[in-house]
């Protein structure tokens, strides 16, 4: 449905595009008059069967006002009341696509779950940074039981049981999301009107401070480190097949061979063998130092 098509229509009920604050716009849905139950029928009857917008406009005009006794109910989670607004015509105008007049159900009854729907989306979207309810139970435990600790605080073990059997939860679910409930988000750092008490030394910067490299150092030292490693394998192939074997097995191995071990599979003495290594890591610290 093209909603902004029809609110775009001349009509007199319509409700000025920028009526300049949230006070004006309560006042101006206020004004639009309610439908009676045989106008909301016919209207949206005129909707389904012939996909009149203006008569889905005017069910969602003369809905509005519904829409905003809603949203000031979920004013407490400290999101702005044109946004809970906003989200709550948004679940209006779906249950109004949706609205069957044959069942003989007010729209205001119907559309109520739609309303309160977008509403507690956006709440779980925005309330806090990291989501505090993902699965189906913990949306339920999330407005249910905000609102039944705003009057009994903390818990008891007797009403942990209480509200996991009337919501039909484990306990430790409800122990969990009462543990979420009472966190909040704090700022990696410090803000900077922050006076210099608690919520300064709490801030994680004060205490998470890494010992290591920062990013850019790493990068250069893997890079250089790569660089290095490469040029040890090219020096290494320049090596005659008996000094790079030496040096392989005396320094490169998992299992490092000694001088003596090396002298009786060459068949000379462990001095010559020493001599060849020097020789052989002499020839390599050149090689990498060009």
């Amino acid at each position: 449905m093209d909603m902004n098509a029809a609110l775009a229509k001349n009509d007199p009920t319509a409700i000025p595009l920028h009526v300049g604050s949230e006070e004006a716009y309560i006042h101006a849905v206020n004004r639009v008059p309610m439908l009676s139950a045989e106008d909301e029928y016919e209207l949206a009857v005129r909707y389904r069967q012939e996909d009149d917008l203006a008569a889905a406009r005017r069910l969602v005009m003369s809905h509005l006002r519904f829409v905003v006794h809603i949203a000031r109910s979920y004013t407490g989670y400290g999101l702005p009341l044109a946004d809970l607004i906003q989200e709550g015509n948004i679940g209006l105008m779906k249950a109004v696509k949706r609205f069957d007049p044959e069942v003989k159900v007010r729209l205001v009854s119907f559309a109520v779950h739609w309303i309160r729907a977008e509403i507690h989306e956006f709440i779980l979207r925005n309330w806090r940074i990291v989501k505090v309810a993902t699965t189906k139970a913990q949306r339920k435990l999330f407005f249910n039981l905000r609102g039944r600790k705003k009057r009994l605080g903390w818990l008891s073990h007797e009403e942990v049981k209480a509200v996991a059997a009337d919501l039909k939860v484990k306990p430790e679910t409800v122990l969990e999301m009462e543990s979420r409930l009472s966190g909040q988000d704090i700022g990696f750092e410090a803000r900077p009107d922050d006076d210099e008490d608690d919520s300064v030394i709490r801030a994680p910067a004060a205490y998470l401070e890494s010992d290591g490299l920062d990013p850019a150092t790493e990068a250069e030292q893997d890079d250089w480190r790569t660089q290095q490693s490469r040029a040890l394998h090219a020096a290494l192939q320049n090596l005659d097949e008996r000094s790079r074997d030496i040096v392989q097995r005396r320094w490169l191995g998992e299992t490092k061979s000694s001088l003596q071990e090396l002298a009786d599979d060459y068949h000379v003495s462990a001095e010559r063998i020493r001599q060849l290594e020097k020789n052989a890591m002499r020839k390599l610290q050149a090689a990498m130092s060009v």
